[in-house]
């Protein structure tokens, strides 16, 4: 339990003040946002409440993130729904059911994947691709609140679809929902002027409830939230029916691995901003209780929440007690608080949303991204572009997929260096980068930046051969700087003593220099004695240096 370690060192000054205005903000929108995707999942407005308890308990305990919210997501919501519908047959008893049932195999299966440690599969996520992630979801979240403030039903799940549909609204504009609208905005940019003590949410939502209350806007046609029953559940393990498990558990292995990928993307988002490390197989047990803890307590799948995560960070939360300060926000609402829901307007929700969904754009990264490497900003972008394009779920699989063949390309396709002497510098040195470096006459000294394995054997012996080639006919010795060579496999031993035929052919000596030990180690496990690739190793490129000008 990392946060148990972490409640215990808590400071109660400043620490606890930011925490509790952070979770009174969170709980100020997971309130109506959880109501809201629980009618998507095709279930009550207070399982999504019972969704958002439990769930913000287990992760303060078990994560290793102090910012992230863990909450219903319209993503895993959509999926829930559609696993669960053509089992329930109309049945919502049986759907309640199946619906807890799915969540807490979706926990147990979490629990099994970091039994396995298959969290490093998010290590295949660079810091350009979770920033495009992030600014598409943003997006998303966005145009997803359009219809609310404008008061016109938005039906389309996909952005560019959305968008389209908002254009062709807009006729349609409901006036009295504009102006809660613009009552919501300029509560928010007030209190965050000048009452920063006081959560913008929070003031936003209330306020907003108590003009539709007196001026009865709902006669109007003013959206407002759906009435809540009151209570807590009581803790119980749900009973469906053995033929429905097999289906339950396929649905679930999928659904873990969405919400695992979606919610590690969003706490890596986050961790990225605010400068700390997240421990992705131990998040893998926090997303494992956090459904457990959904499931048992009546509630359904839960997962890093971009707007709930997002409004703790902007609302200056800092540590796992803005998540409890959020439940014990949430369960006193559910026991007295209920009635007064009703009359919270969506567009008031909307705002708060959007609010939320502009601090996640991150433009400073990315003219970072511009400067430093127009490649990486590229895929930044990219990424962005394929949220838009096919929306936040099939979106995380474009990450993954660019991240794979980001790591495939750099890998398989790793940079080559030449070195050389540079006057005025100790050391050695690229000579693409230093234009004033000059290589040593009638020697080559060969840097390949991968392991020598067998997606990339070929090309290191068509990079060396190109370079043995272009150094003229005085070259004597090749050497291969075998530092950054961590690794090497059979086809790399094959690669290096057909390289050494081929150079020999031409009068060329073949040497290795560094990870000498290692190197020889290597090669001798593998059956090979070293001559048969190079008589001649050094433990240094220096050593090497010196004994190519001793000869």
């Amino acid at each position: 339990m990392p946060g148990l370690a972490a409640l215990r060192n808590y400071r109660l000054g400043n620490d606890f003040n930011r925490d509790l205005f952070a979770g009174l903000s969170v709980a100020a929108v997971a309130l109506p946002v959880s109501i809201a995707y629980a009618e998507l999942a095709g279930l009550s407005p207070a399982v999504g409440l019972y969704a958002s308890i439990g769930p913000l308990l287990a992760y303060a305990l078990f994560g290793t993130s102090p910012q992230l919210m863990v909450n219903p997501d319209a993503a895993s919501c959509a999926i829930l729904a559609a696993a669960v519908a053509p089992l329930a047959g109309g049945d919502p008893s049986l759907y309640l059911s199946l619906a807890t049932a799915l969540t807490l195999f979706t926990g147990v299966l979490c629990l099994l994947a970091s039994a396995f440690r298959l969290g490093a599969m998010a290590d295949f996520l660079s810091k350009p691709i979770l920033v495009g992630f992030l600014n598409g979801i943003a997006l998303s979240i966005f145009l997803g609140q359009i219809g609310k403030v404008l008061g016109f039903q938005i039906d389309a799940s996909r952005i560019l679809p959305k968008l389209l549909e908002i254009v062709s609204s807009l006729p349609t504009t409901h006036l009295p929902t504009v102006l809660v609208t613009l009552f919501s905005v300029a509560v928010l940019l007030v209190v965050k002027r000048f009452v920063a003590r006081i959560p913008a949410a929070l003031a936003v939502l209330v306020l907003s409830a108590v003009v539709v209350k007196l001026f009865d806007l709902q006669s109007l046609g003013v959206a407002v939230l759906a009435p809540v029953p009151a209570g807590l559940p009581l803790p119980s393990l749900p009973m469906v029916p053995l033929e429905t498990i097999p289906k339950l558990l396929a649905s679930a292995a999928g659904l873990a691995l969405v919400l695992f990928t979606s919610g590690t993307i969003t706490s890596r988002s986050f961790a990225s901003r605010g400068g700390y490390d997240v421990d992705v197989d131990r998040e893998l047990v926090a997303y494992g209780a956090a459904n457990i803890a959904a499931s048992l307590g009546g509630g359904f799948v839960v997962t890093g929440a971009d707007s709930r995560t997002a409004m703790a960070v902007t609302a200056g939360g800092k540590t796992q007690v803005t998540g409890l300060v959020a439940a014990a926000m949430i369960a006193v609402v559910l026991l007295f608080f209920t009635g007064p829901l009703q009359f919270v307007p969506l567009a008031a929700l909307g705002v708060v949303l959007i609010s939320a969904a502009l601090s996640l754009l991150d433009f400073s990264s990315l003219r970072q991204f511009w400067r430093m490497d127009r490649r990486e900003f590229g895929l930044s972008l990219v990424t962005t572009a394929g949220v838009v394009a096919v929306g936040s779920i099939n979106g995380i699989l474009v990450a993954v997929t660019l991240a794979i063949v980001r790591f495939v390309k750099h890998t398989a396709r790793p940079s080559v260096e030449l070195l050389g002497k540079e006057k005025g510098l100790p050391g050695l040195h690229s000579i693409d980068r230093h234009t004033s470096a000059k290589a040593i006459p009638g020697l080559v000294l060969f840097r390949f930046n991968a392991p020598l394995v067998f997606f990339n054997a070929d090309h290191f012996k068509q990079c060396a051969l190109k370079a043995a080639k272009a150094s003229g006919d005085d070259l004597r010795w090749f050497v291969i700087d075998t530092i950054p060579i961590s690794e090497i496999d059979i086809n790399g031993v094959v690669v290096l003593k057909d390289l050494k035929q081929r150079l020999a052919s031409q009068n060329v000596q073949l040497v290795l220099a560094g990870r000498q030990s290692e190197f020889v180690t290597r090669m001798r496990q593998m059956g090979e004695p070293t001559e048969n690739v190079s008589e001649l190793t050094y433990p240094t490129l220096r050593q090497a240096v010196n004994a190519f000008h001793g000869q």
